[in-house]
């Protein structure tokens, strides 16, 4: 990154303007799938959720400036690939969506150490595992593998270009060993 100290530190009320307008920007000038306005969706559905962390959400600061927003939720496994029955039970794997840059700041290192630290904060509060939906290329420099190296399999989702999209993360070595199911987000609408 450009001589430049980035903060990362849990979201606050009043980031929830900026967070909208950089998710805006993030995925209308970053992505060819989404105008952010769907990504907004699921952050609110999210947070209204009893799947959010409040501690795992939140965003990167650079110069006071809001530069980046990604979140942790608890994710319930379904045992069926259709879904309709998600493991309540908590299986210690959370989510990792949505992860948004500021599109004034792309490629400054600042999704990379976003998610480190992110991970880290994941490992400290005793999660087994971390689920991401995206980009392998990206994902997988930060240490995450395609789920089903580790018996949690994909079943539907956007941009599912392949199962390579679908990855996970143990927090620890042999973490998830155990663990089989499948990604199904019919717990939210905007998913």
């Amino acid at each position: 990154m450009e001589n430049a100290e980035i903060t990362i530190r849990p979201e606050e009320h009043k980031d929830y303007k900026s967070i909208v307008s950089l998710i805006l920007r993030s995925f209308q000038e970053g992505t060819d799938y989404s105008d952010g306005t769907d990504v907004i969706a699921l952050v609110e559905e999210i947070r209204d959720s009893k799947y959010y962390i409040p501690e795992l959400s939140f965003v990167a600061e650079l110069d006071s400036k809001v530069v980046g927003h990604f979140l942790f939720s608890k994710f319930p496994l379904s045992p069926a690939r259709e879904g309709g029955h998600h493991d309540e039970t908590d299986s210690g794997i959370v989510m990792l969506a949505p992860v948004s840059v500021h599109a004034d700041y792309f490629h400054r290192g600042i999704g990379t150490a976003m998610l480190n630290m992110g991970i880290e904060k994941v490992r400290q509060a005793g999660f087994k595992g971390i689920t991401v939906e995206g980009n392998y290329n990206f994902y997988n420099k930060v240490g995450f593998r395609t789920s089903s190296e580790y018996n949690i399999f994909p079943t539907t989702g956007y941009p599912m270009k392949e199962p390579r999209c679908m990855m996970c993360q143990e927090t620890y070595e042999g973490a998830l060993d155990g663990i089989h199911g499948y990604i199904v987000y019919d717990m939210y609408f905007n998913a």
